[in-house]
């Protein structure tokens, strides 16, 4: 809360417990609430959902103010670390265990990468016919640098059975009822994900503790698939013999049709398959859409280009609609699972309306599509170019 706040709370051992601070009742702000930057825009309330714009991406590393937020229910109020404990039990567990945040800590070893996160969603606001859901355009994807524990050390301690298959998350967020009972999403990963070097148990975000809104005191990250899979609020995870059958796991819920399906088309939930690794994309985030410069000016242009699993080979922009690209400087990623930077540096023939296209191409020569791929039911994996305009003046 004090995170929050943007300050201490003084005489905090003395706050009877279950109160909620003043200064959080007397705003629902999001802006102020979340310490998000006054160019992000919100998209719902209720639950709180909000995006980046293009232009807010062009760091290195994302800094909070600027994270996207995407919640299935009500952040939770308020958590009481001196409570709080990680259960891991199911099907396949050799032992139920349980840690505290420091018993985390102390009896594993640390680890730190840059991990990229997008809403399986980013892009709906494309789709047409339009799909059912928040209207994310380009902002609900980030690369922040998480620190925590490997899930596959943990995993190892408990002791898995041969059959284990999955493992699902359970969170601490609310019902949008209201009914406690109710989980409001429990997804997870398979477990060759799961035992990957950068599958996270983290619980710092850049160096500081998780934002609230981000998942304190302990969030589940997954890089490189959709967000939905790196759960926030850890109260328990399951190890299951089987894929997890949680909330939002079935139906049509972060699945897209198995083969490709005409717009509008009805789908049976027998032939949706699970989204895994997000597809290749790229984001233009300097300069801002609508950038003006003079006739002879060069333009420095940058961005950021990230593949799921695998990494990015090739960067290209276009001026001329697609017609001919030019390569981009293309750096290496971080680490596994971190998105790339790019930049190029532009020239234009003669004044007048321009638009940057940005198109990459991945590891195994899979390239972005430069209009809308494949229509699907819930408007997920929308990869398609993204796009800039540029006015040269006399």
């Amino acid at each position: 809360m004090g995170t929050i706040l943007g300050a201490e709370i003084v005489f905090a051992d003395k706050m009877p417990g279950g109160i909620i601070p003043a200064g959080l009742l007397q705003t629902d702000d999001p802006y102020k609430l979340f310490s998000k930057h006054k160019d992000m825009v919100l998209l719902n309330d209720r639950p709180w959902n909000m995006e980046a714009q293009a232009h807010l991406l062009n760091d290195a590393v994302t800094p909070a103010d600027k994270y996207f937020i995407r919640n299935n229910g009500y952040v939770p109020k308020e958590i009481d670390i001196t409570k709080w404990s990680l259960k891991i039990g199911g099907e396949s567990v050799v032992s139920l265990k349980s840690f505290t945040l420091q018993e985390l800590k102390d009896k594993f070893d640390h680890y730190t990468y840059q991990l990229t996160l997008e809403c399986g969603g980013n892009g709906r606001s494309e789709f047409n016919p339009p799909a059912k859901g928040n209207q994310w355009t380009v902002g609900a994807v980030a690369c922040a640098e998480w620190t925590g524990v490997r899930l596959r050390d943990v995993l190892e301690d408990v002791g898995l059975k041969n059959d284990a298959e999955y493992v699902g998350y359970y969170g601490m967020d609310t019902h949008l009822s209201g009914d406690l009972s109710k989980v409001v999403i429990s997804r997870g990963v398979p477990m060759n994900k799961a035992l990957q070097d950068e599958t996270l148990l983290a619980f710092q975000m850049n160096g500081d503790d998780i934002p609230l809104v981000h998942g304190y005191p302990l969030r589940l990250v997954a890089g490189g698939w959709p967000a939905s899979a790196s759960g926030k609020w850890l109260k328990s995870l399951s190890i299951r013999n089987k894929v997890h059958d949680g909330p939002k796991m079935g139906g049509q819920s972060y699945r897209v049709p198995c083969e490709p399906v005409p717009p509008g088309a009805k789908v049976p939930d027998e032939n949706m398959c699970i989204i895994e690794s997000m597809p290749v994309k790229s984001l233009i985030t300097y300069p801002r859409s609508g950038a003006m410069i003079r006739e002879g000016q060069s333009l420095k242009v940058q961005g950021h280009a990230w593949a799921g699993e695998l990494e990015v080979k090739d960067m290209h922009c276009s001026i001329d609609f697609g017609a001919t690209w030019q390569k981009c400087e293309l750096k290496a990623p971080r680490n596994r699972l971190a998105w790339q930077h790019w930049e190029t540096e532009l020239n234009f023939p003669q004044n007048g309306y321009y638009e940057i296209w940005a198109r990459a191409t991945d590891s195994q020569e899979k390239m972005q599509p430069m209009l809308l791929p494949g229509w699907n039911p819930r408007g997920y994996l929308n990869n398609a170019c993204h796009r800039i305009a540029v006015k040269v003046n006399p």
